[in-house]
């Protein structure tokens, strides 16, 4: 049987960057059993002095840490030596590397990635837009748009668009209805990615059926029909292929492999 681990997430600031690292680390080992912890603003010694002696009192702990004020890496690192728990710093080495690159002093600041500039604003003002404009709420001002997302019902529109929106991308996404014209203008429009999402209709067949169970709604039979859930992909796929529309098919995608798909597209299609 494997051991369970119990695993520190330190952070000097939101903990947002080691999180995905720990994701992607975690990915790559299928027998590892953990606990995790998160500290996030961790600023002081007398911090990191209880974050030591709750993993002495535990067995299997290890840190993990994003802390770029020299000092106060330094310690984490020293603290874990003398208690014998295995510490590993994310940004130190590399940190170092660039600064010897770039011939240049690293400013060592706490969330100095979050600071709220122009890139800040433009994505607080992308989250807005894209907020009012889920699910085909809102289309009049549809050349605002960056990105405009269609696709039949649970294909990911929703959650792929809040992604782009915290990138920065004014993102509307339409779901495709039977017999529902789409909006005016959009065969027009030049300035947004267009992209069309679909799904293998076994696999949406499976989630729609587990969304009509939580809304205990059984008048939807229709809606988790596999003939009829075809005949939407089909229709779909048609109504991209004859607008020229790239298509993205989300069905082994995580929402992350599917933006980063549009981000690629959006990139090609900048440089054309």
């Amino acid at each position: 049987m494997n051991e369970k681990y119990n695993v520190y997430l330190v952070s000097d600031s939101t903990g947002e960057t080691l999180d995905r690292i720990f994701l992607s680390l975690k990915s790559q080992f299928a027998n590892f059993i953990y606990n995790k912890k998160e500290f996030a603003f961790i600023r002081t010694e007398q911090q990191i002095d209880k974050i030591i002696k709750e993993c002495n009192d535990l067995e299997n702990s290890l840190i993990l840490y994003t802390i770029v004020e020299t000092k106060l890496a330094k310690y984490i690192a020293k603290e874990s030596e003398k208690n014998n728990v295995p510490c590993f710093g994310i940004l130190g080495n590399l940190i170092l590397s660039f600064s010897k690159l770039l011939n240049q002093k690293a400013i060592h600041k706490p969330s100095a990635q979050h600071v709220l500039d122009d890139d800040y604003y433009k994505r607080i003002e992308a989250i807005q837009f894209t907020m009012s404009h889920d699910d085909g709420k809102k289309v009049d001002d549809i050349n605002e748009a960056d990105v405009i997302l269609l696709g039949v019902s649970r294909t990911s529109k929703t959650p792929t668009s809040i992604y782009l929106a915290n990138r920065g991308f004014k993102t509307i996404n339409i779901p495709l209805v039977l017999d529902q014209k789409l909006p005016e203008g959009l065969n027009f429009n030049k300035k947004a990615c267009i992209i069309g999402l679909i799904a293998d209709p076994e696999r949406l067949a499976d989630i729609r059926r587990n969304r009509v169970a939580i809304m205990k709604d059984h008048n939807l039979k229709e809606y988790t029909d596999i003939e009829f859930i075809k005949k939407e992909i089909f229709d779909s796929k048609n109504l991209f292929k004859k607008n020229n529309w790239p298509i993205i098919d989300v069905t082994r995608r995580s929402v992350e492999e599917t933006a980063a798909s549009i981000l690629k597209i959006i990139e090609i299609k900048k440089h054309k």
